[in-house]
């Protein structure tokens, strides 16, 4: 093949349930993922030796080197394989970078992806999700997409059923947060206190079967919002205004610093990403839906 193009989601956080830190760091987790229609594309081409490139918004933060979690997924195939990981990946960045919607992990899923298919070797599904498992807690349902509970590091998916459409708004942010800072924040706001054991909102989980998005609204969390906006207390006013413009609820992404907003339909979505935009809150909004398919190659 001369190349294989993968499109792959980022993704939202409706609940992010954090239990204590286990022994060997990581936390238990209840993740109820969705995947949503901002993409980065990633196209795999044979070459001499493993080289990465990268355009798009915010390029120039994304690392072109063996720590590229497109690259590590390379790598990681191959070595299955017993073959050399040669292979230019180009991504194609419209994911925001650093910014809480698993733009690194969609790409370490989408580089997998299209190594297998460039590389003829028909792995199963099973195998390329134990690589995503390897790679990152994310990764895995960057590959599957749709909607799913993710618990452990948030690596074992459930697919989840989803009764409808969501509309959002994403704040992006000027500079990103790092995961691991963020996590070692909750360490710190939450030491000496009992830390229940991370579960699935029922009330979240019948909301998405519905496809209510009021339901849905009042049932969004993450527990790992306090330690966000400890570390950038400029996103409480961010979260403000986009409540301010109408949105539904609005929470923090995942880790950070992305914030998002969920609409009662498209013309409200519009709305508060111009009151969001038009603000000195935040760099840019942008809308998008969900669900939508994980990984997907396009050539």
């Amino acid at each position: 093949m001369s190349g294989v193009t993968v499109r792959v989601p980022a993704k939202v956080n409706v609940q992010l349930a954090v239990g204590g830190a286990r022994a060997d760091g990581f936390h238990d987790l209840a993740n109820v993922f969705l995947a949503v229609d901002l993409f980065d594309e990633v196209t795999a081409r044979p070459a001499a030796s493993l080289t990465v490139t990268c355009e798009g918004p915010d390029a120039d933060l994304v690392p072109l080197d063996a720590s590229n979690l497109a690259a590590r997924a390379a790598i990681l195939l191959a070595e299955r394989h017993g073959i050399a990981p040669d292979v230019h990946l180009h991504i194609v960045k419209d994911i925001p970078v650093a910014g809480g919607m698993a733009g690194g992990s969609a790409d370490g899923a989408a580089a997998l992806l299209a190594c297998d298919a460039l590389w003829e070797l028909g792995s199963s599904r099973e195998e390329l999700l134990e690589i995503c498992a390897e790679l990152g807690s994310d990764v895995p349902f960057s590959l599957v997409g749709g909607a799913a509970l993710g618990v452990g590091r948030g690596e074992r998916l459930t697919p989840l059923e989803v009764g409808g459409s969501f509309h959002w708004v994403f704040a992006l942010a000027d500079g990103g947060l790092s995961t691991p800072a963020v996590y070692g924040e909750f360490d710190r706001l939450t030491e000496g206190v009992r830390v229940p054991d991370p579960v699935a909102s029922p009330v979240l989980l019948a909301a998405l079967r519905s496809g209510d998005p009021v339901a849905l609204a009042g049932a969004l969390a993450n527990d790992l919002q306090p330690a966000a906006l400890s570390l950038r207390p400029s996103l409480a006013a961010v979260l403000e205004t986009g409540l301010a413009a109408g949105a539904l609820s609005g929470l923090v992404s995942g880790s950070g610093p992305t914030t998002a907003f969920l609409a009662k339909d498209a013309e409200s979505a519009r709305s508060v990403a111009e009151a969001l935009t038009a603000s000195p809150t935040c760099r840019t909004a942008r809308t998008a839906l969900s669900p939508t398919p994980g990984a997907t190659i396009l050539a």
